[in-house]
């Protein structure tokens, strides 16, 4: 019957584990990722643009889990435990938030060209994380400038966030500490 449902829907992925959800989700190694990244430039999350730190990190999916069903680490970013907790299970405005998600991929696939410590814990992540040879080959070959990984990130995450638009996720924007989430439908 899940096959049957999967084969008709095939713009909502990961039927399966929407009906039979995981016990418990496995993003440790993810974080130890970006942690180590934090350890070798500072970065800022993409939603209030405040300055990381691997004490109060979370891992967000751009386009949430509820929707996508998989932890694959092109969907997975850094930010604070309270922002992914506002964040819940809305998609982040593509035109506010996606260039700057972008830049934080990019800055850590430019940390993994850089660092023999970074390229193993990627290495490490990546073997759990990333399950697609060819997306792994577009995103992540070596000697990539911004445009073009940019390019390819979209390429990837667009359709799945479309996808999840028309299933009828809500857009959202944070509007900082203390104030409730927009959640803006277009």
């Amino acid at each position: 019957m899940i096959l049957y449902l999967q084969k008709r829907n095939p713009s909502v992925p990961g039927i399966a584990d929407k009906l039979y959800p995981p016990q418990e989700r496995k993003l440790e190694k993810v974080k130890k990722y970006w942690r180590l990244l934090l350890t070798l430039k500072p970065m800022r999350e993409i939603y209030g643009h405040n300055q990381l730190d691997s004490k109060d990190i979370s891992i967000d999916h751009f386009v949430p889990w509820s929707f996508v069903a998989h932890d694959e680490l092109w969907n997975l970013h850094p930010t604070t435990r309270s922002i992914n907790s506002s964040k819940s299970n809305h998609l982040p405005d593509w035109d506010t938030y996606f260039r700057e998600f972008a830049r934080v991929e990019y800055g850590a696939y430019e940390l993994v060209e850089k660092s023999e410590r970074a390229r193993t814990e990627f290495d490490k992540c990546a073997k759990d994380h990333l399950n697609s040879a060819d997306i792994r080959y577009r995103l992540y070959r070596d000697g990539q400038d911004f445009s073009v990984f940019s390019e390819q990130l979209e390429n990837v995450i667009r359709p799945v966030y479309q996808s999840a638009v028309n299933c009828g996720f809500d857009n959202w924007i944070y509007r900082g500490e203390g104030n409730e989430p927009d959640n803006i439908l277009l």
